[in-house]
């Protein structure tokens, strides 16, 4: 027995796909006989023609991807697509570099551990960008002597 019409009716009627169109084989012979859209509309009431629900996709995979990531795996070179300054512009690298060390030239300051002179001069070297990082700032005041005098 053919039941094309009636799958793509009842398809249609239900705004699914064909592939998603069940008849009860029990019920095939009704379901033969129903050639209108009303009688197609009163199996699907009946239950003798329904809809197989839509297959989703599983995320637990990707969550314990996540974790590991979370936790540092994965990050290696390898898995980094674009070049450094792709994923963090150069703006972005020397705003952090720059806030850190005017902050630490603050406390330097306020701690009273470099005269106000010195903190304009490293204040100065720093934004001409003569330090790498804060430790390099150290080492720049520690071999310069330029620590405050008690």
């Amino acid at each position: 027995m053919k039941l094309d019409s009636q799958h793509r009716l009842a398809a249609k009627i239900l705004k699914v796909g064909l592939s998603r169109v069940k008849i009860d084989p029990e019920r095939a012979e009704d379901v033969e006989l129903a050639i209108t859209r009303e009688e197609i509309k009163r199996l699907i009431h009946e239950g003798a023609i329904r809809v197989i629900p839509k297959k989703g996709i599983s995320r637990s995979r990707k969550r314990a991807f996540n974790y590991q990531k979370k936790k540092g795996r994965h990050r290696g070179p390898g898995r980094r697509g674009g070049s450094l300054y792709a994923r963090i512009s150069r703006k972005e690298l020397w705003m952090r570099k720059i806030r850190a060390l005017r902050k630490e030239l603050q406390r330097l300051k306020q701690k009273r551990l470099v005269a106000k002179k010195t903190y304009v001069r490293l204040y100065r070297l720093a934004s001409s960008g003569v330090f790498e990082s804060v430790s390099d700032m150290h080492r720049y005041i520690e071999t310069k002597g330029l620590w405050r005098r008690r």
